[in-house]
């Protein structure tokens, strides 16, 4: 998903970490009047749960938007996670 978070500055450093925790890539940074809005691409899976976090780092005073961007391949760490998940899914309705 393509993110667009608007910031004051004072919480800049915040959003930009919780951005590469949830596997973003900040595209880019750009100033709006005392705001800063960062750009960037996170996975759709990443993003539930989001505004609250941003809402809560920020005092309520940033907001962002999101919209489609691209499919990308699921990282090898994560398609093991989900391959794992299933199987034992799987193993538990057959029991």
């Amino acid at each position: 998903m393509k993110v667009e978070t608007v910031t004051p500055g004072d919480y800049l450093g915040d959003v930009i970490g919780d951005m590469n925790r949830r596997r973003g890539t900040i595209l880019e940074q750009v100033e709006r009047g005392t705001n800063t809005a960062v750009v960037a691409t996170i996975p759709l899976s990443e993003m539930f749960g989001y505004i609250g976090q941003l809402r809560s780092m920020s005092s309520g005073r940033a907001s962002f938007t999101m919209e489609f961007s691209h499919y990308d391949p699921v990282p090898k760490n994560v398609a093991d996670e989900v391959i794992a998940e299933v199987a034992k899914r799987r193993a538990a309705l057959n029991a």
